[in-house]
């Protein structure tokens, strides 16, 4: 193949309003110790730091 330099499309990347953040940071904070999804959110912050940096 010819220059392979080939680039999947960055994913889009949703915005919150402040106020959105604000409310998953106190429903976060009341999940239970070792909560799964409090991981989860973590991975997905992940995928959302590199969606960003893929644009």
């Amino acid at each position: 193949m010819d220059g392979s330099d080939a680039r999947a499309p960055c994913p889009p990347v949703v915005d919150y309003t402040s106020a959105e953040q604000a409310r998953a940071a106190d429903e976060v904070e009341e999940l239970s110790e070792g909560a799964v999804i409090a991981r989860m959110l973590s991975d997905y912050a992940v995928l959302r730091d590199q969606a960003h940096a893929c644009r």
